[in-house]
Order: structure tokens, then sequence, then C-alpha cells
């Protein structure tokens, strides 16, 4: 299970250094305007939002359930991105290299890994960019299975401790078949045998008719299920801890990217293996119509987006063009949603949530 956050003794110097931006008490007038915002929001979304927002450069920082935990659905490719790249400094890979796409790879959801044939030779740049810019799950697990599962929790938490964050405000991250395996599972323990093409098959039913979809794949009766339906099921299962995590960790991480946080604890990802991140996350194509919708031009986001059931995110580094003074970034901005069933519902909160950022002035004067 996720740690709940640590709180430090306020006469430890050494945790004052190693967490400076928690140290700054200002609070600018912005941070009521936007807190003002997300209230009028929230009533209307009829769900719960999360937001962290932290501006890099002056430390000051903004909370609005960010240490509770949250669902982080296709967030954690980040860390995945981040030990491939740490992998590629080593040498121990090369972009270049080319996976072998096996039937057991499958995985549903976006993408068009799941386009290819069983057996084909894909390189890991093509996965990466996948993975990344439309949140291609088949890619995100090949990755996973070369650098290893183990390796990929430990650079999350490097990543966190790097910017002066707790790790114990993570849990582990799954491979997204095994999220699969770990949702059914809560309705029935067989499910957690089935493979990736099982569950591409369970997808092609709607969400309330999974249920009844599964109990046929097992010979088994609903009336022995652990939970009513998917839905509760999901619930269990973030219940467990998997991909689960406070914002303002998943900030910390997100600010170990930037060259304002770099330092001595993260040197095997270098800024080249940093920047080629950035560059993959600002081609993102998913959730257009998330944060990026609302605050609008003027605005550079390299970004990851996650959605799962009921649930929505939207993660990443802003930077005003032309900033000159530390009020204007950079900014580290990590949302995430849940509540309504349409994702449509989400991404037009996650799309005001951009305008309250905008307008409020937590990104430096309103534009």
């Amino acid at each position: 299970m996720m740690a709940l956050p640590a709180h430090a003794n306020e006469y430890d110097t050494n945790w004052y250094d190693a967490h400076w931006y928690y140290e700054v008490d200002k609070k600018s007038t912005w941070q009521g305007d936007l807190t003002a915002r997300l209230k009028a929001i929230e009533d209307v979304f009829e769900g719960q939002l999360g937001v962290y927002v932290r501006n890099l450069a002056s430390g000051e920082a903004f909370s609005w359930r960010a240490d509770d935990p949250w669902y982080l659905a296709s967030l954690i490719k980040i860390p995945v991105a981040a030990q491939v790249l740490a992998e590629r400094q080593t040498g121990t890979l090369t972009l270049d290299e080319r996976l072998t796409l096996a039937r057991s790879d499958f995985v549903d959801g976006a993408g068009p890994t799941n386009w290819h044939d069983p057996g084909t030779l894909i390189s890991i740049r093509y996965l990466m960019e996948q993975m990344i810019t439309v949140s291609d799950n088949t890619a995100t697990d090949m990755l996973i299975g070369r650098v290893g599962l183990a390796a990929v929790n430990a650079r999350a938490h490097t990543m966190i401790a790097a910017s002066g964050g707790n790790s114990g405000e993570i849990g582990p991250i799954s491979k997204l078949v095994g999220v699969r395996q770990g949702v059914y599972g809560e309705l029935h323990p067989d499910a957690r045998e089935l493979g990736g093409m099982d569950f591409i098959a369970l997808r092609q039913h709607s969400v309330s008719q999974r249920g009844q979809a599964l109990a046929r794949v097992l010979g088994v009766s609903t009336a022995s299920f652990t939970q009513p339906d998917y839905g509760h099921a999901f619930d269990a299962y973030e219940a467990t801890g998997e991909n689960v995590g406070t914002l303002s960790a998943f900030g910390d991480l997100l600010a170990s990217l930037h060259p304002v946080q770099q330092g001595s604890a993260m040197d095997d990802l270098d800024d080249e293996q940093r920047q080629t991140l950035l560059a993959l996350m600002q081609r993102t194509r998913s959730g257009k119509q998330r944060l990026k919708a609302g605050m609008g031009s003027g605005i550079s986001f390299a970004h990851k987006t996650g959605t799962q059931q009921r649930r929505s995110c939207d993660a990443g580094i802003a930077e005003r063009t032309n900033a000159d003074t530390a009020t204007q970034g950079p900014w580290v901005i990590v949302t995430c949603t849940r509540g309504p069933e349409a994702v449509s519902d989400h991404e037009r909160a996650l799309a005001r949530v951009g305008e309250a950022l905008r307008y409020s002035g937590a990104l430096g004067k309103p534009w």
C-alpha cells in the first residue's frame, strides 16, 4: 500500500535543503482566485478534481487535493520512458534496437502497435514515440519487458527523490496487462490468469456487459463474483495502491526532468536523455481537449495524459513563451479527475482547469 505523506521536523535543516520548495510560504493572490474557480468547476463537474501546480523557478506551489491518492493511469509511462533512456545512456540498449512483437504482448487500448502481426520487429524508438504521444499500451508493455518492471519502479522513486520528494507517496507501477488482470481479478480470481488477447475480446463489450462476458470466458456464474460490477472492481483494484500516487509526488517526478531541478541524484539520466523525453512529451497527440485547450496559445506544454474507468489525468511541464522573470515559470502541472462515466465530461473539466490556471494568474500575468 502507498505510504501517507511524510512531514518533516521543522528543525531538521537537512530536510530543508532537500525540500527547499516546500518551505516557500508565499501564497500569491492568484491562489485564492484559482481556489474559487476550481470550486465552481467541481460543482458543475459532479465529480472530484485534483490539481497540483508548482513554479519551478520561485518554488511557490498550489495544491487542490494533491496530497490525496489518485489513480495515475498512463502517467506511469513517463518513468518507463525515463528508464529506457537511462539504459540508452549506459549503452545497454539503443533506440534503434528492435524488439519482437509477441502474441502475448498485445494489450487493448489506443495506438498502432496492435496493427502489426506477431513476430514483427519494432524499434524501441518507434515504441517510445507511440507510448508517449498516443499512449500505446502494447508498446508500453514491450518496453517494460525490455528494461524490467523493478527498474521502472526504481526509476520513479529516483526521479521523485531527485526533486526532494517522498517516493513512498507513489505505489508500485505494473504492466498494463497487469492492470487488466488486477481489475478483472477483483471480480473473480481466475481472471488473473488471462492474457492480453482475452482482455482485448472483453473490451469489445460495453462496461455494463463485461461481467457477464468474463463469466462466459471463465465458465463460472456471475454469482461467484466478489464485486457487483466492473466499476466496483476497478475501485477495489485502485485500493490496492498499484499505479496510484499523490499528485504532489508525481509533480516531483516531472520536476526532475527540467534543467531547474537537475542534480547529482540522477547522473544516470543526463540532459540529452531528459531533453529527448521532454521533446517526446511535446509531441503528445492525446488529450487535445484537456489542459491545452484551456490554457490556449502562448504556452508550451510537454505533457502526458491518462484515461481509465471514470478517471482522467493530464500532467506535464508548462512554459510561457518569452518568459523573463521567476513569476513566469516554468511550472509543473498535475491534474486528475474522477466521477462521471463519460470521458467528454472529464475533458471539459480539465479544459476548464486549464482556463482557470490561465485567467487566475497561476501561470503568470493572464493573457
